[in-house]
C-alpha cells in the first residue's frame, strides 16, 4: 500500500504566538528574539521581504529592515500554543510525530478507504487554525522527505498534495539546498561540481556520492529520489533529564562536589540541545552520609544553556548544602521541557555565545560529549576526609 504522510508546519510560529497577544503587530516588519547582540529566533514575512532571517544577528537585521519591531520571546507562551495544537492534532490523527515545537508528521496511511486523505488533512489544519488562530500549512506525501519539502515550498498557507507519480516531477527542478540533511558545507562540495538541483543529484551514481560524501552520501542519493522509508514515530513527550552520582568514599570536599555537578550540568545541557529541549526548572539532589536525602528546586528562564543552568544548579546547591555532613549522593534533574529547534535560548544569548556553543556541540557530536569540556566540569579527585 502506498503511504500517506502529512507534513504539517506552523507558520512563522513565534511571530504568531506574538501577534495573537497584541494584534497592533498585524501586517508590520517584527523579529522575536534577543536583545541587540542576540539572533533572531522567528520574523514575519514582511521582515523576510528585506532579507531578514532566523538565526541573523538582530543588529545585522536591523541594518536590513530599520523599521522592523524587535518583540523579546517568551518560550512559556510558545510552548503553550504548541501543546494545544499537539492535543488537537494527536486526538484525531492515527499516528502522529512532534519533530519540534512547530511541526509534525502524521501517518494517515489507509485512511482514504473512508476519507480523502487530503481532504482530511485539510479540515484538520482548518481546525487547528480555528481553535487556536495560528496558521498552519501542510504538505500530503508518500514519506517524510517529500512531505517536508512540500511544506517549505507551499507556504504561506500552502496546502500541497504530492502523489508518488508527481514525486520526482516535483523534486527534480528544486535546489539540492532543499533536502533537509544538506548543509552548507554539502551544497558548496557539490555545487563545485555543478550539482545545484536535486534532479541533477538524483541522477549521479549513488556510489560516486557516496566516496564523496561519505556514509550519509546513499542517503542524500535516496532523498534525491524520493526514497525515505523513515516511519512516523508516535509522539512521547519527555518529562525530564536527570543524572546522579553515588561517590566510593563520602565528601564534604566542595571543590569535588561544583566540579561533579559542572560536569553533569554539561552533559545534560549538551543532551537536551542534542534532542532539542529547552528546561525552565532545575532540581538539586542530595544525599548525607546517614542516607538522609533532600532536594532543591530552582525555576529560571527557558534555556539549554551550560553557563545559564551551572549558575542555577550551584546556586541552588549552596543553599541546599547547609549541614557540612558528608555527602554520599549529589544528582541534577532538568525539568518543565519544552521542545525547540534552537540549541540555545536565542531569546537572551548572543551571536558569540551561540557561536561558542555550536562550536563545542560540533566537536562532541563527531567526537563524543566528553571531547571537549570546561574546566570547571572537569574530573577532580575528592580530598580524603
Amino acid at each position: 500500500m502506498e503511504r500517506s504522510i502529512v507534513h504539517m508546519d506552523l507558520d512563522t510560529f513565534f511571530v504568531s504566538c506574538v501577534r495573537l497577544q497584541n494584534s497592533d503587530l498585524e501586517g508590520i516588519p517584527l523579529i522575536v528574539g534577543g536583545g541587540d547582540r542576540g539572533v533572531v529566533a522567528s520574523c514575519s514575512y514582511e521582515a523576510r521581504r528585506f532579507g531578514v532571517h532566523s538565526a541573523m544577528p538582530i543588529k545585522m537585521a536591523l541594518r536590513l529592515c530599520p523599521e522592523a519591531r524587535i518583540v523579546k520571546g517568551d518560550m512559556e507562551l510558545f510552548s503553550r500554543y504548541s501543546h494545544t495544537v499537539s492535543q488537537i492534532i494527536e486526538e484525531k490523527a492515527p499516528v502522529m510525530e512532534k519533530a519540534s515545537i512547530d511541526e509534525f508528521y502524521l501517518d494517515i496511511t489507509g485512511m482514504d478507504r473512508f476519507h480523502g486523505s487530503y481532504k482530511w488533512t485539510h479540515e484538520l489544519s482548518s481546525l487547528v487554525t480555528r481553535e487556536t488562530g495560528l496558521p498552519i500549512s501542510f504538505a500530503l506525501s508518500v514519506n517524510k522527505t517529500v512531505s517536508k519539502i512540500g511544506t517549505g515550498e507551499g507556504k504561506p498557507k500552502g496546502n500541497l498534495e504530492i502523489p508518488q507519480a508527481m514525486v520526482q516531477p516535483f523534486l527534480n527542478p528544486l535546489s539540492i539546498r532543499k533536502i533537509p540533511m544538506v548543509g552548507n558545507a554539502t551544497f558548496t562540495l557539490l555545487s563545485r561540481i555543478g550539482i545545484r538541483s536535486i534532479g541533477t543529484l538524483a541522477e549521479m551514481p549513488a556510489k560516486v556520492l557516496q566516496e564523496m560524501i561519505g556514509l550519509n552520501g546513499l542517503e542524500l542519493w535516496k532523498k534525491a529520489n524520493g526514497i525515505d522509508n523513515t516511519p512516523v514515530e508516535p509522539y512521547r513527550e519527555r518529562k525530564s533529564l536527570s543524572t546522579e552520582d553515588t561517590f566510593h568514599q563520602d565528601t564534604t570536599d566542595m571543590v569535588f562536589l561544583r566540579a561533579i555537578l559542572s560536569g553533569m550540568v554539561e552533559k545534560l545541557a549538551y543532551q537536551l540541545r542534542s534532542e532539542g529541549w529547552l528546561t525552565s526548572n532545575v532540581t538539586v539532589k542530595i544525599r548525607y552520609s546517614n542516607f538522609d536525602t533532600e532536594t532543591r528546586q530552582v525555576t529560571l528562564a527557558y534555556t539549554s544553556a551550560d553557563h545559564t543552568l551551572t549558575r542555577a544548579v550551584l546556586e541552588a546547591f549552596e543553599k541546599l548544602y547547609q549541614r557540612r555532613m558528608s555527602l554520599r549522593l549529589v544528582g541534577v534533574r532538568f525539568g518543565r521541557l519544552v521542545r525547540g529547534s534552537y540549541q540555545i535560548n536565542l531569546f537572551e544569548d548572543t551571536q558569540e555565545m551561540m557561536s561558542l556553543y555550536q562550536a563545542m556541540d560540533k566537536i562532541k557530536n563527531r567526537f563524543g560529549a566528553n571531547a571537549v569540556m570546561r574546566c570547571s566540569g572537569a574530573f577532580v579527585k575528592p580530598k580524603m576526609n
